[in-house]
C-alpha cells in the first residue's frame, strides 16, 4: 500500500463490527494518487494524498 510521500498518510486497520458484534479485520485505505510534482524544478512523479494535492502542499508539474 503506497503512502503520501508529503505528510506520510497510509492505510488504516481497525475491526469492522457486524450487527450481532462480531468483529473482522478491516482495512480503510487513504486516497493517494500517482502524480507528477515539481521538486527543485523538475518534475518528480510521487504518490500524494488528495488532502495535500487541495491544500496547495505541492505544486503539479
Amino acid at each position: 500500500m503506497a503512502k503520501c510521500a508529503i505528510c506520510g498518510k497510509g492505510a488504516h486497520f481497525g475491526n469492522a463490527v457486524s450487527h450481532s458484534h462480531r468483529r473482522s479485520n478491516k482495512m480503510w485505505k487513504s486516497n493517494i494518487k500517482s502524480v507528477k510534482v515539481k521538486v527543485n524544478g523538475a518534475a518528480k512523479k510521487m504518490y500524494v494524498c488528495t488532502s495535500c494535492l487541495r491544500s496547495g502542499k505541492v505544486e503539479r508539474a
